[in-house]
Order: structure tokens, then C-alpha cells, then sequence
């Protein structure tokens, strides 16, 4: 049972070593000065002004969730597409009940201006 897991495994490991590996190079290899400006908090070398927890308005939360909602819902199409000629005609019904069901919230969320961008 664990060894087909095996492939998952061999990438996650090949992964990771991959990006010490990056980061190891890079810090050999590449120029390294070290100043105050450059370490502190900000790219720029600007000293920072002003809190660092701002609010965020909620339009931008709405905006995240209906993406990876909405993403992740069409997601579903890929293993639907893969096995689609085994399903038949009871795949294609349960596929259009969830496109249905999609598009409905698609539409709700049009109407009520969720998509709208103020």
C-alpha cells in the first residue's frame, strides 16, 4: 500500500532538495553585502512609516473567496473530462446538475453585485 506512494515521496524529496539546492547556489555563488538599509523590512531601503496592520476593505476578501470558490469548483471538470465515456449518460446528467448549480451561484452573485468592483 505504501509503495504507491512511492512516486509522491521520490518528488517531494527531489523538491525539496531541489530548492536547497537553488538557495545553497545562490548564496555561494551570488555577491552578499549586507547593510542596515538592505536588511530592514522594506525592498526599497525606505525606512518604514506608519502601522504595519492597515484594514483591508471586505470587497477584497469577497473578491479571494468567489475566485478560489469558483476555481475550485471548475476544478471538478478535469476528472469529469477524463472519464467521461465511462459515465455515459449518468455522468453527463450529474455534470449538468453541477453546472446548473454553478451557474445559478454565478448569476446570484452577478445580480446581487458581487462582481462589482466600487
Amino acid at each position: 500500500m505504501l509503495s504507491d506512494f512511492a512516486p509522491v515521496a521520490a518528488l517531494l524529496i527531489l523538491s525539496v532538495a531541489i530548492s536547497f539546492l537553488i538557495v545553497f547556489m545562490s548564496r555561494l555563488f551570488g555577491p552578499f553585502n549586507p547593510a542596515e538599509r538592505k536588511l530592514s523590512p522594506y525592498e526599497s531601503g525606505m525606512k518604514p512609516f506608519g502601522p504595519a496592520m492597515r484594514r483591508i476593505p471586505v470587497r477584497f476578501y469577497r473578491v479571494a473567496v468567489l475566485f478560489i470558490l469558483f476555481d475550485i469548483e471548475v476544478i471538478f471538470f478535469i476528472p469529469w473530462a477524463v472519464i467521461f465515456r465511462d459515465l455515459a449518460w449518468y455522468g453527463l446528467a450529474v455534470i449538468g446538475v453541477f453546472f446548473f448549480i454553478l451557474t445559478v451561484g454565478f448569476v446570484y452573485e452577478w445580480k446581487v453585485g458581487g462582481l462589482e468592483w466600487e
